[in-house]
């Protein structure tokens, strides 16, 4: 919502008399709006960063017209990757969407301003858990552009407010909130695998949903240490967003012996789970699917 004082409405009011008048007279000639257009074809797409001053909802678009931010206003957005989505997502005000943990988004103003006048972003986030509200946000930043990463699962608003001023003149615009939920965690971790490359079970993945902390080890039978991974270096499966690859079943750049290996795992939810996981997994190199075969003996 944007808040006029009586100086500032005064003069709105006699400009749009004057833009009338001038209307009256020639429409062909009128040179007077702020607003700009943009034309696309069917074929044309707009990436994101081009369209920083553009109120869009996704980062490529196909549309006729795209009109730039309110002349005393914005059009904030937050755009992230998601997963689920394997794609970059962009929100505008008033939408929302559910994603997982950990979450690192951007936050871009979108300010308008064709009169000169100096502005002041301000950008609240708060948690709805506990009855929180934009009054008492998590975090405060007054940059334009910036970027946030959210931890833990919940309900979060998101916020622009602008101030603009010039000559003691004073215009205030607040934005509608952006709403995002995230997950609560969920961390489960198989028995085994087969890394004999037939493209079935080859690699020891786990189920993770918002986990924000993770670290595993590997250990043969006599207590050697042979992989490690963390959330940094597992890797997400294509088309599985849930699901994180920790070890293709080498140690030394060579596929390890069949048997049975030692699990410690240490992970993090974003809801303050803490997971502690001992557990043994085989490794079956001989086993195909759609055959039987024994797991037995231990690991170099």
């Amino acid at each position: 919502m944007i808040k006029l004082n009586i100086k500032t409405r005064i003069i709105l009011a006699i400009s749009a008399v004057l833009l009338a008048v001038a209307c009256s007279h020639d429409d062909d000639n009128f040179h007077g709006t702020n607003y700009s257009t943009r034309q696309t074809t069917d074929t044309d797409s707009v990436t994101t960063d081009s369209l920083v001053n553009d109120s869009v909802a996704t980062d490529t678009v196909k549309q006729t017209e795209i009109l730039p931010p309110d002349e005393m206003g914005a059009n904030p957005y937050i755009k992230f990757y998601s997963l689920e989505e394997e794609d970059t997502v962009r929100m505008t005000a008033g939408e929302s969407q559910t994603a997982q943990a950990p979450l690192i988004f951007e936050l871009i103003g979108n300010v308008g301003n064709p009169d000169g006048y100096h502005y002041i972003c301000e950008w609240r986030i708060w948690s709805v858990k506990d009855n929180g509200s934009e009054d008492n946000p998590l975090v405060t930043r007054f940059e334009q552009n910036t970027s946030y990463t959210l931890t833990k699962s919940g309900g979060y608003g998101i916020k622009l407010y602008v101030t603009f001023s010039l000559d003691g003149d004073t215009i205030e615009y607040e934005s509608e909130p952006i709403n995002i939920v995230i997950s609560e965690s969920k961390l489960v971790c198989p028995d085994g695998f087969s890394p004999n490359n037939d493209s079935i079970n080859d690699t020891y993945r786990i189920t993770a949903q918002s986990i924000v902390k993770l670290d595993a080890k590997f250990f043969n039978r006599w207590g050697e240490k042979i992989h490690t991974a963390t959330l940094e270096t597992a890797k997400h499966v294509e088309g599985e967003p849930n699901k994180l690859v920790l070890w293709d079943g080498k140690h030394n750049g060579k596929v390890v012996s069949d048997g049975v290996y030692i699990l410690n795992l240490y992970g993090l939810g974003s809801d303050g789970l803490e997971y502690k996981i001992r557990k043994s997994i085989s490794i079956m190199t001989k086993f195909h699917e759609g055959t039987e075969t024994n797991s037995s003996g231990g690991g170099s």
